[in-house]
């Protein structure tokens, strides 16, 4: 690692977000051989907002761009501070301070080369200076002990073990008392910037803090309950469960520490039962919530039925007794769920319901919040009622930063009427946060199906209100898709009740099993897609799901086939490779976390519409822009981890998400991830075709694998003790 002295030439780009910086700075001294006989270099990373008076050392990997040419990775920095006396009055005269040249030049005539310490240490002695008063003096002071201490707490956070980065993150939440912070207790950076605490471990053990330190394993405790409840999917935990997974400690101290945690409002303890505290916070409140919903006294609508019979009129359309009960039901109560399989209407439904109340309630479009988890659920809402229809992060204005919602119990949104669709997916934290987004009298319709997976983080909200048997829950049974005769529907029922009978190998109009070995599987799928485009299917029809993403057949080498097949290489597209992956204009990509700031989310697909040459682009980086559904957010390097291919995706990513086409592998190597719920889920993913590919008896294997992942929660228990304390 080399260093260059150097001022500022110019800014050409600076994150007020993240603080990541590119620019031109003038080389004044190096330690870099490259570098001697430069004038000027680029510089990149982490830093604060740069200024022309002042003089930075900046510490980090030279590098030789083809592209770019000269530059520096800056790892960490220091301020240089002026010595000499002309250095000093431009110094004080700067923009930085509340004085002018010709008091700067008067302060620095009279104390010459020890002014900065006077101003420091002993800066009543300015009161010498004439017409210069104390309010001044005092932020004099202020500024350039901010300014000289600021460079200094990031040179040793940095040579703690933190980057740059996360030093100037520190800096930002602490400020000067920054590396009390860390000294007084490190570990409380977990919690209050969210920092991983492995991170936090390794610096730690560089600090010399001891493995048995009580503070150490506190937060190794507060971590590991977080593992465990995200990787089962629990809300609450056993001390066998969390001592299991420790071990290195005794059983007494663990148990006296998590008593410790509990007085400290980290942990809650209920009998034998250990909570994360804000995963029992979240049970509390949707346990509230919702029975206080429930309670509240019904509005019956005048004349429903005659309503629904004129919508039934106008849309030539016949709705069976359960789909009524359901429609009325939803109108009528503060709170109703409605559960049901693909093709028995849930879809029907909900549009009937919104026409219901925009024109026979008269309620206005802003009066209903039509919600989703993911993206494409709430596009494919906007689509089924023709308003508008948002993911429930942006309907709860999630700041990622702080991972945190703008809108909450203090500030709800004032929406009379919500239909969320695809409830299965949401966890408890998220349902928790979109009740205390909602007024208290909300009318509030939940929708989806029992038997898909439940929500990658802990919880089974949907499950659990079902199963306390408190709130109307209309089943849909019925499967109307048999009006055109598919097949699709009668085998998720089959799946769904492990009763699969011998047609699942029978070529369907809208079905295909197609038999074949593992090495088999990919030439298959090949054939399969290549006939489909014949037929004029696309890649926007066509989606492919698996369940692992390594493998001979798994998501990275099926995208891999699949942009051979849609987007084959063209002298005429631009491509960028990251890692192991070529991107090209044309591309499908899914995109993998939520981003609000470009209202883009977890699950969300596009097609890059462009790669832009460094050279040629604003950021001075290479960029990907990736369209979705007109929408076109630009990734720089630094976001290429937030998208990958999408031609196949995991059947989790594709909750929520329903496609023309569905292809499948089935086989063998995929054995330990083929389970009844995940198959049942990829399967109902197919609106019109569906085809499997691979191994029958893995298949069978997996439609009879419960892979019984009975999660550890207790919302459906505090709901029934609800109800039983207050029949009491």
């Amino acid at each position: 690692m080399g260093y260059i002295k150097c001022n500022l030439k110019r800014t050409i780009y600076f994150n007020e977000i993240n603080n990541y910086t590119v620019a031109v700075v003038k080389i004044k001294d190096t330690d870099i051989k490259e570098l001697e006989d430069k004038q000027h270099v680029h510089i990149i990373g982490t830093l604060p907002e740069l200024n022309y008076r002042t003089t930075y050392k900046f510490y980090g990997e030279y590098t030789k761009h083809n592209k770019y040419g000269d530059q520096l990775e800056v790892n960490t920095y220091e301020v240089e501070i002026p010595t000499k006396e002309e250095e000093l009055v431009g110094f004080l005269s700067s923009d930085m301070f509340p004085i002018g040249e010709v008091t700067a030049t008067k302060i620095v005539d009279k104390f010459k080369d020890k002014t900065l310490d006077i101003i420091l240490n002993d800066k009543d002695k300015l009161l010498e200076i004439p017409r210069l008063t104390i309010e001044r003096i005092n932020k004099i002071h202020d500024i350039l002990t901010d300014y000289q201490g600021s460079s200094k707490i990031v040179m040793e956070m940095t040579s703690l073990g933190f980057n740059n980065k996360e030093a100037m993150n520190i800096l930002k939440k602490y400020g000067n008392s920054s590396l009390d912070k860390i000294k007084d207790n490190i570990y409380n950076l977990i919690d209050d910037m969210e920092f991983s605490f492995n991170i936090i471990d390794d610096i730690a053990s560089n600090m010399g803090i001891d493995k048995d330190d009580d503070r150490r394993i506190e937060a190794f405790i507060i971590y590991a309950m977080k593992e465990l409840c995200f990787n089962n999917g629990d809300t609450y935990l056993y001390i066998d469960d969390i001592y299991n997974y420790i071990k290195n400690i005794d059983k007494d101290k663990l148990e006296e520490l998590l008593i410790l945690l509990n007085k400290k409002g980290k942990v809650v303890i209920d009998n034998d039962k250990y909570y994360l505290k804000s995963y029992y916070d979240a049970e509390e409140y949707i346990t509230y919530r919702l029975c206080y919903l429930n309670d509240m006294k019904k509005t019956k609508i005048k004349d429903l039925e005659d309503s629904i019979s004129r919508l039934e009129k106008s849309n030539h359309i016949t709705y069976d007794s359960i789909q009524k009960d359901a429609i009325m039901k939803a109108l009528n109560n503060n709170l109703t769920i409605i559960t049901g399989g693909p093709g028995t209407g849930k879809t029907t439904i909900i549009r009937a319901i919104v026409h219901l109340l925009r024109h026979e309630l008269k309620a206005k479009v802003d009066d209903i919040a039509l919600l989703a988890p993911t993206g494409r659920a709430a596009k494919k809402m906007m689509e089924t009622t023709n308003i508008p229809a948002f993911t429930i992060h942006k309907y709860l204005g999630w700041d990622k930063e702080r991972n945190t919602f703008i809108v909450d119990e203090y500030s709800p949104n004032p929406e009379k009427y919500i239909i969320i669709d695809e409830v299965s997916m949401i966890d408890t934290v998220l349902m928790s946060s979109l009740l205390k987004g909602t007024r208290r009298d909300v009318k509030l319709i939940l929708v989806g199906d029992y038997y898909q997976l439940p929500s990658v983080a802990p919880g089974q909200v949907l499950k659990d209100l079902i199963d306390s048997d408190m709130i109307d829950v209309i089943k849909l049974k019925a499967l109307y898709r048999q009006w055109e005769e598919s097949y699709i529907p009668i085998l998720a029922t089959e799946i769904k009740d492990k009763d699969i009978s011998e047609s699942f190998l029978m070529k369907k109009d809208d079905y295909n099993f197609l038999n074949c070995s593992n090495e088999e599987v990919m030439l298959y799928i090949e054939q399969i897609v290549l006939k489909a485009i014949e037929k004029g299917y696309t890649d926007k029809d066509i989606q492919i799901l698996a369940p692992m993403y390594k493998s001979l057949n798994g998501i990275d080498n099926l995208n891999k086939l699949l942009q051979n097949i849609f987007n084959k290489e063209d002298a005429k597209k631009n491509e960028l490779e990251f890692s192991d992956v070529t991107y090209r204009v044309g591309d499908k990509v899914l995109q993998l976390v939520n981003d609000p700031d470009n209202n883009v989310y977890n699950g969300d697909i596009g097609y890059i519409s462009a790669i832009i040459n460094s050279k040629k682009s604003a950021s001075k980086r290479n960029e990907i822009w990736v369209d979705f559904d007109g929408n076109v957010v630009t990734y720089t390097p630094d976001k290429y981890i937030n998208i990958r291919h999408g031609y196949a995706i995991s059947v989790h990513k594709a909750q929520g998400s329903e496609f023309p086409m569905v292809i499948m592998p089935i086989v063998n190597s995929f054995n330990r991830m083929l389970y009844n719920k995940l198959i049942y889920t990829a399967v109902t993913r197919a609106k019109k075709v569906l085809m499997l590919v691979g191994d029958p008896r893995s298949f069978l294997n997996g439609v009879n694998n419960e892979r019984v992942e009975i999660r550890k929660t207790t919302l459906k228990d505090k709901i029934i003790n609800r109800y039983c304390n207050l029949e009491k």
